[in-house]
């Protein structure tokens, strides 16, 4: 189950200090068979804010839980308000230099495969293949009565036309696409229904409290068991639907290497920790390793 995330994680034992050195990332991926695993930071530097850390969300926002979303129907009114205008912003972002990078060492065949904790789909328009989407992705609704699965852009068109007047001004968007809004923003937002059931539609994300399919746990538990080492970047591993395969990786004896700021969860299952921006980390990985990295103007591959 993904539970509803902490406002930060302390650390309980003495764990590895964090680096600058590159070099056992650079390592492994010059060896091949990297699995990357991506959380909200590496999403920070396209303008989608982190849940921990400096200016994280997590210290005015609450994300939605599975269980208020499907008990309350003012709960899901309130919900799909600001999840509405925050992707206005959000279906806007754009991949930046680390999402870039981590296409390129795909398309270099240096990688086992990317699991992302994120629900943006800036992977893939980076031009990364066979994304494993942990917690889904905000581009696809699902109607939780006849399980229909229609497109993000096509719910925004019905609500925008169920809701003409709505033009809020959001005090912030946050990782799961919802925009901090007031009671008194949302006002009278009208929500809509499946158009095959008239049931009720969740976007196709894992809320907090709900469970990850265990197919794509096992999908992702597969995924592994074929690699030779674990990238971790920008993950704070707080969570488990994340940390099982940090665990997973280290109890088989296969490095761990994390990139993230701040200290994680996982650290003491790694071979290192460093402490860089994503953006600039993964590029000088890049150099080192050959790997040309799309600059921002170009296209996904």
């Amino acid at each position: 189950m993904r539970m509803r995330p902490t406002l930060s994680w302390a650390p309980t034992e003495d764990l590895p200090p964090a680096t600058t050195d590159l070099e056992p990332i650079t390592d492994a991926l010059s060896t091949g068979g990297v699995l990357v695993l991506s959380g909200a930071g590496i999403s920070t530097e396209s303008g989608i804010p982190d849940y921990r850390g400096e200016g994280g969300s997590l210290s005015r926002h609450t994300p939605m839980t599975y269980q208020d979303f499907t008990a309350s129907a003012q709960a899901r009114r309130r919900y799909w308000a600001r999840s509405h205008l925050g992707w206005r912003t959000f279906g806007r972002a754009l991949p930046n230099a680390g999402h870039r990078a981590v296409a390129a060492f795909g398309r270099q065949g240096l990688l086992a495969g990317v699991i992302t904790q994120n629900v943006d789909g800036l992977h893939q328009a980076a031009g990364s293949a066979d994304v494993v989407e942990l917690h889904g992705s905000l581009d696809r609704v699902v109607c939780l009565s006849c399980r229909t699965f229609t497109s993000r852009h096509e719910l925004a068109r019905r609500l925008e036309e169920a809701n003409t007047g709505f033009r809020p001004v959001a005090a912030a968007i946050n990782p799961d696409g919802d925009a901090d809004l007031t009671d008194e923003q949302i006002g009278d937002f009208r929500t809509v229904a499946c158009t095959v059931c008239d049931g009720v539609l969740k976007p196709d994300v894992v809320f907090f409290g709900e469970a990850v399919p265990p197919q794509r746990v096992e999908d992702c538990r597969e995924l592994v068991r074929e690699a030779s080492s674990l990238l971790v970047l920008g993950s704070s591993l707080t969570v488990m639907s994340g940390l099982r395969f940090v665990r997973q990786a280290a109890q088989a004896g296969k490095p761990v290497l994390i990139v993230n700021r701040d200290p994680t969860r996982g650290d003491r299952h790694a071979v290192t920790r460093v402490a860089l921006p994503l953006g600039t980390a993964l590029t000088t990985v890049a150099d080192h390793v050959g790997v040309t990295v799309d600059d921002e103007t170009a296209g996904p591959a």
